[in-house]
């Protein structure tokens, strides 16, 4: 079987662009109208759990602080984020999703499940392995450019 990269290449520009344009368009639709795509990206990142500094965020999106610090300020003015001042220091100003930012991080992992579990679907298990290595590749790859 000979591999054919352009394909490849051609399916992973589209499925990319592909999500992004899928994701803003349910956003649009969505109660959760009033944040772009770049924003729901950020709310990801600052995650359900765990409270992140600016810093931590801005590292795992590639962008400055002072980037995301205007991200961030629009987001809590929306009422998607908050800072709050840790307990231990209070210089450190940590980041965390407020109930409506939990919520619309709910419904945007939700279309990722959906998004993962029609793509596994009639996989068998060899199958769903190969894909799992061939994501870890990519993934390793594109690591190496942050």
């Amino acid at each position: 079987m000979t591999v054919d990269v352009e394909t490849i290449n051609e399916y992973l520009v589209s499925i990319f662009n592909d999500i992004l344009t899928i994701e803003e368009t349910e956003l649009q639709k969505s109660q959760f109208s009033d944040i772009s795509i770049k924003e729901m990206h950020t709310i990801e990142v600052i995650g359900m759990y765990r409270k992140k500094t600016s810093s931590e965020v801005a590292k795992e999106l590639m962008v400055t602080v002072g980037t995301l610090t205007v991200a961030v300020n629009n987001l809590v003015k929306k009422g998607y984020v908050e800072r709050i001042r840790s307990e231990d220091d209070r210089r450190v100003v940590k980041l965390g999703l407020t109930h409506k930012g939990k919520l619309v991080y709910r419904v945007h992992q939700s279309f990722h499940r959906s998004m993962v579990k029609n793509i596994l679907g009639d996989m068998n298990e060899v199958e769903s392995d190969a894909l799992l290595k061939a994501l870890k590749n990519l993934h390793e790859y594109l690591e190496r450019f942050k």
